[in-house]
């Protein structure tokens, strides 16, 4: 997403001195800066809202509810992937074909890492589900690698139809909506859209030292050598690899310690 790391945790990873701290002072004067940011943080709060509203309001186009995905049962319609529900929020996955594991997008891997329960999105007749833009039987074995259990089509053979004036090749995050059998398409978005799938950005936003990446306005002496997404094992928990400057996606290392393989197969599936 951003500049690759030279170390997840930069060459002084948790080391701290007066550099890269803030000035200490008293709690009084602590609170009176917190209550001042805190204005606006809920004027920010507070636009977010509106523009959800808005977002709520937007007019909607007509999708070909036929069009064709494959599943692991074979090809399915897009109305079919809404298992039922009203809505469907359809992540189209970026796809390296022919590569292993590593080789895949770590910016994809990010967010879809963070959709481990459904059920919320489920409680509000919401369906989510990856449309990989790879082939089904290569990139299914991308989903298991991770320990993913979302559903997972690929879109591959359709993907000019349903990205209808977008890049292909680059991810979308696209929602949905159908009345009976008919099915609309109510918002898109991408790039730094799709953090409002992640919340290790948000946590990090409130810490001191921010998600520590060159982009980020920063005092003087702050860490800013990380990346969310790829690292080259900058924890002594893992070891450094050499198949891709900067590593791999992060959520990678744990696959590999229960013993998952790189290799998803080959292209044709």
């Amino acid at each position: 997403m951003r500049d690759e790391p030279t170390n997840l945790g930069g060459p002084a990873a948790g080391a701290t001195n007066a550099a890269s701290l803030p000035t200490v002072v008293d709690r009084d004067i602590f609170q009176a800066e917190l209550d001042s940011l805190r204005v606006r943080e809920k004027a920010h709060t507070r636009e977010g809202d509106a523009i959800a509203a808005a977002r709520r309001r937007l007019p909607m186009v007509e999708v070909d509810p036929t069009i064709t995905l494959i599943g692991p049962d074979g090809p399915v319609s897009l109305l079919e992937a809404f298992e039922g529900r009203r809505q469907l929020i359809a992540y189209y996955f970026m796809w390296h074909t022919g590569h292993p594991a590593a080789e895949q997008c770590e910016g994809c891997t990010w967010v879809n890492t963070q959709i481990a329960e459904l059920s919320y999105l489920h409680s509000r007749d919401i369906t989510y589900a990856v449309f990989c833009q790879g082939p089904y039987a290569e990139s299914i074995r991308y989903h298991d690698f991770m320990g993913w259990e979302m559903p997972w089509y690929s879109a591959k053979d359709n993907l000019d139809a349903l990205l209808v004036g977008r890049q292909i090749g680059l991810f979308h995050l696209v929602c949905y909506v159908r009345d009976g059998d008919r099915v609309f398409e109510t918002y898109w978005t991408t790039r730094r859209g799709a953090e409002a799938m992640d919340y290790s950005y948000a946590l990090m936003d409130l810490t001191v030292y921010g998600r520590q990446e060159p982009w980020e306005d920063s005092p003087p002496g702050w860490p800013q050598q990380c990346s969310i997404t790829r690292s080259n094992g900058g924890s002594p928990d893992w070891p450094p690899v050499s198949v891709w400057p900067g590593g791999r996606p992060i959520a990678q290392w744990s696959r590999l310690e229960a013993g998952c393989s790189d290799e998803l197969g080959t292209a044709g599936g």
